[in-house]
């Protein structure tokens, strides 16, 4: 058994999760902080359009991450409970190289479909994210250049679930973190020596993506045992393309939410003007922060969920979501309130507009809150995915964009600008709720299916009962 397998089959829980989420955090954070400097790049160049133009393009970069997460993450939770499953039936192994290549060159078509679709409907996609008259030309220069790459993001996000999958959160951790390292070397070429704006900014997620891809299929090449991405492992076959889909399609669903409740958002914003669009954009990157260090413990951990499920191991299963929300919960707590007490020191970094340091810090208190919650909520979707509970995993993903929607409207119509701030709060708050009450509805299905194995192994033993 090599050492990554060990960290997920029988290590000490507490060990197992530094081994899987550490890395994990840490190159969320690395990734967070670039976007926080990413952000101070184009606000050198004093021209709000740029900022409001990345706030505009924000959606559209989550779908085409999601849209490699219907097949990196369905793909990835399905390979770590067949390695779980094979502790007690071998030839269960053998199915993930169908798996994996299906992801893998699943994600790359899927890519390539859609940013030929979006380059087609450039303009008319441009006017849906919003994009008023000021930050038009910045925000069709971004979207352009990032669908070019959308076949490459896709398959950076979907090589990444892979590589975690097998417990090798350390490789994960050094692809996400040279990714990072190229993007702003080429951000420093593209942004401030050549000055290409967003284009530029744009150019470097995509070539710095490239990178990450060759690192993440290289070293699934020469280091795992069955992950295959050779094409000739492709399939279709419904116990594939089933449990893939049936988690991975809350991805997309999510960003597909994600995306209508962000035009809802930015076009209620802009009738106050460019600036509180701006102070919107730095505040969430600020946020991001402590939330990615928090979406790197309960994304980390998701292997060891799926793993421990697969093989029926009840007691770790339960002892990892409980190191896993202390940890959370301590995370939360020491960030929010550091970032919370520096919020107007921070600020002052992206701009010296007094309007729009005063709207940042009450919108970075919202999102800070609105953290807190999600954190919670991230866990449980991550159990949801693990145990391959495929309708609470869904209702998890669309239930932010369900609820969002009205209440920033009412939040816009009774309270103003300070109604649209907090409606995000009030929904991670709201959703959070609807995602305990899942799981107390899911416990007995998922004891079911941790005495049985995984979900696959109970549709085998239901299939031979009936012969």
């Amino acid at each position: 058994m090599s050492t990554n397998r060990w960290y997920l089959s029988t290590a000490p829980i507490v060990r197992a999760l530094v081994h899987l989420c550490v890395p994990m955090a840490a190159a969320m954070a690395v990734g967070a902080v670039y976007n926080v400097v990413n952000g101070a790049f184009l606000g050198s160049q004093h021209d709000t359009a740029l900022l409001a133009a990345i706030t505009f393009g924000t959606p559209l970069l989550g779908l085409v991450m999601a849209l490699g997460g219907v097949f990196g993450v369905g793909g990835g939770a399905l390979i770590s409970r067949l390695l779980g499953a094979a502790e007690h039936d071998p030839a269960r192994a053998r199915e993930i190289r169908h798996v994996s290549s299906f992801a893998v060159w699943g994600s790359v078509l899927a890519g390539a479909l859609f940013g030929g679709a979006g380059l087609l409907l450039l303009h008319p996609l441009v006017a849906l994210l919003g994009a008023d008259a000021a930050a038009v030309h910045a925000t069709t220069s971004y979207v352009a250049v990032t669908l070019a790459f959308v076949p490459v993001l896709a398959a950076a996000f979907c090589l990444e679930q892979l590589v975690r999958a097998e417990g090798a959160a350390r490789q994960a951790m050094i692809g996400l973190i040279a990714s990072t390292a190229a993007t702003l070397l080429f951000d420093v070429v593209f942004i401030l020596v050549l000055h290409r704006g967003v284009a530029g900014a744009a150019l470097s997620t995509g070539l710095a993506n490239l990178v990450s891809v060759g690192y993440f299929a290289f070293w699934l090449h020469r280091h795992s045992e069955h992950v295959s991405l050779a094409p000739r492992w492709f399939t279709l076959r419904p116990a594939v393309t089933g449990p893939v889909f049936g988690v991975g399609v809350g991805e997309l669903l999510q960003a597909g939410f994600l995306i209508v409740t962000t035009l809802v958002l930015n076009n209620l914003a802009a009738a106050y003007g460019d600036g509180p669009l701006a102070a919107m954009g730095v505040a969430v990157r600020i946020a991001q922060v402590p939330e990615f260090l928090v979406m790197g413990v309960t994304i980390g951990v998701l292997p060891l969920l799926a793993y421990a499920y697969g093989k029926g191991d009840r007691r770790r299963l339960t002892s990892a979501l409980r190191a896993c929300a202390l940890t959370v919960g301590g995370i939360v707590l020491i960030f929010a309130t550091t970032v919370f007490v520096l919020r107007e020191q921070v600020l002052s970094a992206f701009s010296t507009d007094r309007s729009v340091l005063t709207i940042g810090a009450t919108i970075l208190t919202a999102q800070l809150t609105a953290m807190v919650a999600n954190g919670f909520t991230g866990l449980l979707t991550s159990l949801f995915q693990a145990t391959g509970r495929a309708l609470p995993a869904v209702v998890m993903s669309v239930s932010q964009g369900v609820l969002f929607v009205p209440v920033v409207l009412l939040g816009d119509h009774w309270f103003g600008l300070p109604g649209i701030i907090w409606a995000l709060t009030a929904t991670e708050v709201t959703v959070l709720a609807v995602g305990a009450g899942l799981w107390l509805a899911s416990r007995r299905a998922i004891d079911r299916g941790l005495t049985q194995g995984s979900p696959e192994r109970a549709d085998e033993a239901l299939a031979q009962a009936a012969a």
